[in-house]
Parts: structure tokens; sequence; C-alpha cells
């Protein structure tokens, strides 16, 4: 649970730092809603890790997709959208057996929700200085991919609350995983391909 904790904190840190750090008008809560989503994240943990070991996955995150050297501005502002609707997508529904506390997932989905609305603008206003959706297609594809082998995944466990929890850690690690990027895109005033 620590190295949860410190993953979660790490993305709070590092993913959403300054609200202007994608290079476009984010509302002033932007970094607010995304320090309550993640520890909303961390609090609908309902079984230990440790139980769910033999449910370990390797889900195949496509690193390369934030992590690669040719990644544009529009482009990870569109894998930062992509990642964040698929979580969306992702989560239970009233209707689904998982045991998390509803009221934390509905809380999570709106906040969720109100930062896929700010990518938006976003995504929008760097798609008209840098290209079409075409450039966007082969980073968000691989994303979309990778959600579908978790959907597949929680499909063979049938829902187990520790396919479930495996995939909640999942979350947390792939979010962690584009960190870099948005530094990047902080750091370097959009120049993402530099280190």
């Amino acid at each position: 649970m620590a190295l949860l904790l410190s993953l979660l904190t790490a993305l709070v840190v590092f993913s959403y730092g300054h609200g202007e750090s994608l290079g476009c008008d984010l509302p002033p809560d932007h970094v607010l809603l995304s320090r309550e989503n993640l520890e909303l994240l961390s609090q609908m943990s309902t079984i230990s890790p440790v139980f769910c070991l033999k449910d370990r996955k390797d889900f195949r995150f496509p690193r390369a997709t934030v992590d690669g050297s040719q990644v544009q501005k529009a482009q990870a502002i569109a894998v930062l959208h992509e990642m964040l609707q698929q979580v969306f997508n992702l989560l239970p529904t009233e209707n689904s057996s998982v045991t998390w506390n509803t009221t934390l997932v509905d809380q999570l989905r709106s906040g969720l929700h109100r930062q896929l609305e700010d990518l938006d603008t976003c995504l929008v206003e760097e798609m008209g200085e840098e290209g079409s959706a075409l450039a966007m297609q082969r980073p968000t594809l691989a994303l979309k991919r990778y959600f579908q082998g978790i959907h597949l995944y929680l499909e063979e466990k049938k829902y187990s609350d520790c396919a479930w929890e495996v995939v909640r850690v999942e979350i947390v690690k792939s979010f962690s995983s584009i960190t870099a990027l948005q530094e990047r895109l902080r750091n370097k005033d959009g120049d993402v391909r530099s280190p």
C-alpha cells in the first residue's frame, strides 16, 4: 500500500503540476481536481494486492506512445486525453459487481469527465496548430488496444474483486508512466522530443 501511495503522490506532483503545463488555459481547479481523482482511486482499494498476486498480468502498457522521441505536443495531449477517456470508460457502472464504493466511483467518473472537458479545449487548439486527426490516431490506437486487453482480462476473470484490484493498480502504474511526457511538456514548452 505504501508503494501505491508513493506512486499516487508522484503522479499528483509531476503530472499536473501547473495548469498551464499543456500550453493551453486550463481552469485553476484542474490541479486540485487531479489530486482529488488520485485520492479517490487510492481509496477504492477493497482488497490487498498481496492477495491477488496469482491474478497479476502484464498488460503491456504502450510506453513508446508516451516515451517515444517522436511524440509531438498535439499527440501528447491526445494521449493524455485518450488515457483519461479509457479510464473513464473502464470504471464500473452501477450494474457492476465490483465491491468498490459506488460513491467513490461516481466521484472519480465525475472528476475524470471534468478533466476530459478541460483537455478537449487543448486538443482542439493543438490539432488546429500542429496537424490533423490522422496524426493523433497512431498513439491513441495503441492505448485503445492496451485498454481492450484490460477489458478482456476482466471478462476472463469474470470481473472478480482480485481482477478489479489488479486493474486498479495497473491504472495507477500507467498514469505514472505518462508523468515523464507531461513533465517534458511543462519544461520544454511543448518540445516533448527533448529528454
